[in-house]
């Protein structure tokens, strides 16, 4: 196995590790649904630890569908690591954001498998509460965009093609 393999479970055994520490220093730390200061004004009018469980999506959304965002989880994955032995040397953005995108996908995935709900804790007003692994994804994602963005190839408008001698010869004469 290749230095360039390993990268993408090196990323995501960071994300997976800083994201489950910060959980289980939360679960321990903060009583479910309330606050703690961490830093003082103005700092802490903006930035607090709040913990609470979410078993749906981001922001919440679809709270009685937490089975099918286990599912989805097990299943990107699966298609990340299957995936990643294809990408070509060089690639390092894509690396990096796959990686980033396991170990998110990873934490949250074990959340649900252990409690059914995930933990979030980090609460940036005015954004809803989320956690290490959701801001992995959401990095990673974004890191994809900018690659593919930046690597797009530039097509310049071409005219478009006439169709008959007939065209060509009034297309001239405008």
């Amino acid at each position: 196995m290749k230095l360039r393999d390993l990268v993408l479970f090196a990323i995501a055994l960071i994300v997976l590790v800083a994201d489950q520490a910060s959980k289980a220093w939360a679960i321990e730390n903060i009583p479910l649904n309330t606050t703690y200061n961490i830093f003082p004004p103005p700092l802490g009018d903006w930035f607090v630890l709040t913990h609470i469980t979410n078993s749906g999506a981001a922001f919440g959304l679809f709270p009685q569908l937490s089975i099918v965002f286990t599912f989805v989880a097990l299943i990107v994955s699966v298609v990340i690591v299957a995936y990643y032995r294809s990408i070509p040397a060089g690639q390092w953005i894509v690396r990096l954001s796959l990686g980033m995108q396991l170990g998110g996908a990873m934490g949250n995935l074990i959340d649900r498998l252990r409690f059914g709900a995930v933990t979030d804790l980090l609460y940036v007003r005015p954004f809803p509460v989320f956690n290490i692994a959701d801001a992995s994804i959401v990095t990673g994602v974004g890191l994809l965009m900018f690659h593919l963005w930046r690597t797009s190839p530039k097509t310049e408008a071409q005219p478009a093609p006439m169709d008959s001698p007939d065209e060509m010869k009034s297309a001239g004469n405008d």
